[in-house]
């Protein structure tokens, strides 16, 4: 008897173009659409490149004409809330890139509806999908680390900011420009690149209950860089937070796009507890990490590096995509999305008032 192949759809053909290849990984799984605004990347990328049967110049020509069993939303934030909708509505399934959402009022309206309509959300937080990643949450999880109770998380950029230089937003080249108008995106580095950061260390610490937080943010290197491309910048391009949880956890977290440190590139995440410690750094200044795990052994303190090989982790599409199919939870569940959403609300609000902000 032949196995139903499950329909799935990718709206923005940017970072969807990821989302594209993980479903076509899944067995059960069948790309049948994309749907794209841009009429360059959907011929360049959508007809030619992947080769998609069906392309579309809107979501909701998609929706209407497809019966999808599954949808990535791979589009500017300020869309994210409104075609998450759309595609609950039209009976989908919703794989939604980070962040969820503009606000954690919209991130709220996505889980409401997608449990009215019983239908499975998830949220691209990436940096869980990986082997490494996964290793550190066994030792969590196996009570490696005790009691979490403060971690630090960076991400600092010597000079990254997305998108300049790409041409006004009605040309072709314009993808990526939202990244930096505040109208568009929601904000800089810290709805960009802390949500990774964010979400790891609270997947990690098993998303403790946040109090309160004090933030900052400054924008002094972003607007001069872009006045150089003839850009207008709107967003931070650094921010920095302290959050506080009922539990008495904290996490000391740090984004930026342009700041004067000597690396192109750092991230790393700092977790420390009552019975080990975990540090997770990327390597060469790029996109590949390692991690060190410190503990103490009948009075001995050790640091170790794990060296086995990794267990084979698929990607987060493919995850969500066997999720729908196989009807069993994905790795990243709304109710944290909206977490994310309510502590980044509260930093940019501790910004612009100069003060602590209580959550709850």
């Amino acid at each position: 008897m032949t196995r139903k192949k499950f329909k799935a759809g990718v709206v923005g053909l940017g970072m969807g173009c990821a989302h594209c290849e993980g479903y076509r990984m899944h067995p059960d799984v069948e790309l049948v659409a994309v749907a794209d605004i841009d009429p360059v990347r959907l011929e360049e990328r959508g007809r030619q490149k992947l080769q998609v049967p069906r392309c579309y110049s809107t979501a909701e020509e998609m929706f209407e004409k497809e019966k999808l069993d599954i949808v990535s939303v791979a589009v500017p934030n300020i869309h994210h809330c409104d075609l998450t909708l759309k595609a609950l509505r039209s009976g989908a399934n919703v794989l939604c890139e980070k962040p969820m959402a503009m606000n954690e009022k919209q991130a709220q309206e996505m889980l409401d509806t997608a449990k009215k309509l019983k239908k499975k959300l998830g949220i691209n937080f990436s940096y869980r999908f990986s082997p490494q990643a996964r290793a550190m949450k066994d030792i969590v999880d196996n009570g490696g680390m005790g009691d979490i109770y403060f971690a630090q998380s960076n991400w600092y950029r010597r000079r990254g900011i997305p998108g300049l230089g790409m041409g006004s937003f009605n040309s072709p080249g314009a993808a990526g420009r939202w990244f930096f108008d505040k109208t568009m995106s929601g904000g800089g580095p810290l709805i960009d690149l802390g949500v990774h950061r964010l979400d790891f260390c609270l997947w990690l610490m098993g998303y403790p209950e946040p109090e309160w937080v004090l933030g900052t943010t400054y924008n002094k290197l972003g607007p001069d860089i872009a006045k150089k491309t003839g850009d207008a910048y709107t967003v931070e391009d650094l921010a920095g937070a302290m959050i506080k949880f009922k539990n008495g956890a904290a996490i000391q977290l740090v984004a930026s796009w342009a700041t004067n440190v000597r690396e192109n590139e750092i991230m790393n995440s700092r977790l420390v507890g009552t019975r080990g410690g975990l540090f997770q750094f990327n390597l060469e200044e790029g996109y590949q990490f390692d991690m060190q795990y410190s503990y103490e052994l009948n009075g001995v303190q050790y640091d170790s590096t794990p060296h086995a090989p990794f267990k084979n982790i698929q990607s987060g599409y493919y995850l969500f995509a066997d999720a729908v199919v196989n009807n069993k939870p994905f790795l990243v569940q709304p109710e944290e999305g909206v977490t994310v959403m309510k502590i980044l609300d509260a930093v940019y609000r501790s910004a612009r008032t100069g003060k602590p902000v209580k959550i709850g």
